[in-house]
């Protein structure tokens, strides 16, 4: 793990700890992907960040004047802070662990299923209730299409692999026959 990503779960945890308290856990998740989306979608907007060529107190006005009214206070003050600090980079990685702790904390799950053919929505419904049993969390489903699966689905579900592919099962029966030979 980078240097970088322990630096930016330091903060998502402390702005964690701050809005779990406010009761605004989700409404904060929407404000750091509108922060990110903005950053990633204008180029001009990075590089004025990283300009070391404006100061941090300019950066600060900039940025409070573009989210103003849309970002809350904490969310903003730890902007600011990264600015102070010169690590305006972890934007993402930021937004990254704070959704990590975040669904982590309230017992939520993404899982990405790969499947040859796009999953129908009674499908999708299986999965989540199978899969939520199984983890113990509320999980949420999202269907990546993805050839190279053949038949059945792979399930990834933050660091944990389910493997129900029929690609998955004839490379398993593969190194199978070579253990026996």
């Amino acid at each position: 793990m980078s240097r970088d990503t322990l630096v930016a779960k330091r903060y998502a945890r402390a702005l964690f700890e701050v809005t779990f308290a406010e009761g605004k856990v989700a409404e904060t998740q929407a404000e750091l992907r509108a922060i990110t989306e903005a950053f990633a979608s204008d180029p001009a907007l990075r590089k004025f960040v990283a300009s070391p060529g404006v100061s941090a107190e300019d950066k600060k006005k900039v940025l409070n004047g573009a989210f103003e009214g849309r970002v809350s206070v904490p969310v903003i003050r730890t902007v600011e802070l990264l600015i102070e600090r010169g690590r305006t980079q972890l934007f993402g990685e930021l937004r990254e662990s704070y959704e990590q702790i975040s669904n982590e904390a309230l017992g939520l799950a993404d899982a990405i299923v790969y499947s040859a053919f796009p999953l129908t929505e009674e499908e999708k419904a299986a999965a989540k209730e199978r899969f939520g049993v199984l983890t113990g969390k509320k999980i949420t489903i999202h269907n990546v299409v993805d050839k190279s699966v053949l038949g059945g689905a792979k399930v990834v579900i933050g660091n944990t692999l389910y493997d129900g592919s029929l690609a998955g099962k004839l490379a398993r029966l593969e190194k199978s026959f070579e253990r026996q030979a």
